[in-house]
């Protein structure tokens, strides 16, 4: 049974300026279907195939993608995700640069989430009982920031256990969209539950 991937501490500005291009966001979601090519990739992103090749090629450089070598016949390349699990510096510790690029990143995410949480409504009524999965919690907690480390290594841990790679994956599984986030309130706001 494999394990999922070692976390791996991105502090490199370049590695995360190659995730935050939107073209090679686009490839990377594409690429969370299942393997392809780049001509397969171009015609589901409306590109030409030159294009998403630079793109795939400047993924597999900084790690993100990998060959699938055991889907690949004669000249066709196909291109699959590479598992990961990327970390981040603390913000005191990172660049300037390298905050400028997660902050981005952040961004692109948030506004990423925000449209797959609009197709899941949108969609809702027509997914039978999976309709119903919406694990959904919100609290405050009041924690040193040591504690608030050991939280988020306990939240990380736990999906860890619960990783499968493609293989593992059973006929009857679907893709849940996993996220957390918890942030220091401000001073001036009070606590809301």
């Amino acid at each position: 049974m494999p394990s999922p991937p070692e976390p791996e501490q991105v502090d490199d500005p370049a590695k995360l300026k190659a995730l935050t291009h939107p073209r090679r966001l686009r490839i990377l979601t594409e690429l969370r279907r299942g393997p392809a090519t780049a001509t397969m990739l171009a015609r589901a992103l409306g590109e030409n195939s030159g294009a998403t090749s630079y793109h795939l090629r400047q993924l597999a450089e900084h790690g993100y993608v990998e060959a699938a070598e055991e889907a690949t016949r004669g000249r066709e390349r196909w291109w699959r995700l590479r598992p990961h699990d990327l970390r981040f510096p603390p913000r005191s510790e990172q660049s300037p640069d390298l905050r400028t690029q997660l902050d981005e990143f952040g961004r692109q995410k948030f506004q990423a989430d925000l449209e797959l949480f609009a197709a899941f409504q949108a969609q809702r009524e027509s997914m039978g009982d999976w309709g119903d999965v919406l694990p959904f919690s919100r609290g405050t907690l009041h924690l040193t920031r040591d504690e608030a480390v050991r939280f988020f290594e306990d939240y990380l841990g736990l999906l860890r256990r619960y990783w499968r790679s493609d293989e593992e994956i059973p006929p009857d599984a679907r893709a849940l969209a996993v996220r957390f986030v918890a942030f220091p309130i401000p001073e001036t706001e009070a606590p809301v539950e």
